[in-house]
């Protein structure tokens, strides 16, 4: 029985990421020696840390202003490595999720944080939008994809303060402006690689700014000059990430890739809209994700909402079970899920109907 895969993270991968890094793990570059076991100053992972980056860039058309770095600790040392570099008094951010949350946490160690809004009292199911950021804010944060709750914002804020994302779920998902942001950061582990690092698109011109102490470590300015290599770097997910770039260009880029999750997320959407058995979660259309779609069993339904999920996984779908914090389910339609999975998630939603009509 084929299986499809619909966990939010780590999650789907090209079937040409994985054949490539699984046959470079054996030999790597014709080196006759594993990727794990090379050296990453070696001529061979130089190369493929520089066309990671190029291709980062290619595909994000981000401009010269901007570097790409690819960091170790994840999306959540970033959380402490944003303010630590650039919050001088006092910085803005939108809660809108779990690790919204998580960045205000670690930014409140470095100055003030204004939460200028906040989608909480409503479990987080709708992307705010109107707020008054404060003039004297360092910069704006905002999450953009909400992989717990569903929510996603599809639009760049055009915006006078410094704009700082959190894509980790959504990156290379739709065409971005990256000349409106001063950071976009993110895990790999969702739409990128396997997990190990984070990728930073950072503007150059605002570090340097603020009159703390910075470990070494700690400063962008480090990763910059060494180009993501001043300490080893994390070989095999950044040669992972590397052939998804690769697919994602053969694919036609972002802009193909967003026609495709426009389509995917259509037909589920369509699907938990007309099937009596299930109501989406969240209740703004306009704000729901396209990476992380979430729905529970309408009312009256209830009692079925084990038995859909047992019956789901002996189809096949795999990883539907929703957050704790939201209930019911949840697909995660990254790039790399096909339509087919899709359509067969919604055929096995018909069928469960069908069942107990």
């Amino acid at each position: 029985m084929k299986k499809h895969n619909f966990y939010a993270g780590p999650s789907i991968l090209p079937n040409d990421t994985i054949k490539n890094t699984a046959e470079n793990i054996i030999d790597f570059a014709g080196t006759g020696l594993s990727l794990m076991e090379v050296s990453h100053r070696g001529k061979e992972f130089v190369a493929v840390m520089d066309e990671a980056q190029y291709l980062f860039k290619e595909l994000l058309n981000i401009p010269d202003t901007h570097d790409v770095l690819f960091l170790g600790g994840g999306a959540s040392l970033q959380f402490a490595m944003i303010p630590f570099n650039i919050m001088k008094s006092k910085a803005a951010y939108v809660n809108t999720g779990a690790w919204a949350n998580k960045a205000v946490k670690e930014a409140k160690g470095f100055g003030e944080v204004v939460e200028v809004a906040s989608s909480k009292d409503a479990n987080y199911n709708f992307f705010p939008k109107d707020y008054e950021i404060p003039t004297d804010a360092d910069y704006l944060h905002i999450t953009t994809n909400n992989t717990i709750y569903g929510t996603e914002l599809h639009t760049d804020l055009d915006i006078d303060t410094l704009l700082v994302a959190d894509m980790s779920s959504d990156i290379f998902s739709r065409p971005v402006d990256v000349s409106k942001y001063a950071i976009i950061y993110g895990g790999a582990q969702k739409n990128l690689a396997p997990s190990g690092i984070a990728f930073v698109i950072i503007r150059r011109d605002i570090l340097g700014k603020v009159d703390r102490f910075i470990p070494t470590m700690l400063d962008y300015n480090t990763h910059i000059k060494g180009g993501s290599m001043f300490n080893t770097p994390p070989v095999v997910p950044i040669f992972a990430a590397l052939q998804t770039l690769k697919w994602l260009k053969a694919q036609g880029g972002v802009e193909a890739m967003y026609k495709k999750n426009i389509e995917k997320a259509s037909i589920l959407y369509n699907e938990i809209d007309t099937n009596p058995m299930f109501k989406g979660t969240v209740v703004d259309k306009e704000d729901r994700s396209l990476m992380n779609i979430c729905w529970v069993m309408n009312e009256g339904y209830e009692q079925y909402e084990k038995e859909f999920l047992d019956f789901a996984t002996e189809k096949g779908m795999i990883g539907i079970k929703g957050h704790r914090s939201v209930g019911g389910y949840r697909a995660s339609t990254y790039n790399a899920l096909p339509k087919e999975s899709v359509e067969a998630l919604v055929a096995c939603m018909q069928e469960f109907k069908n069942l107990k009509a």
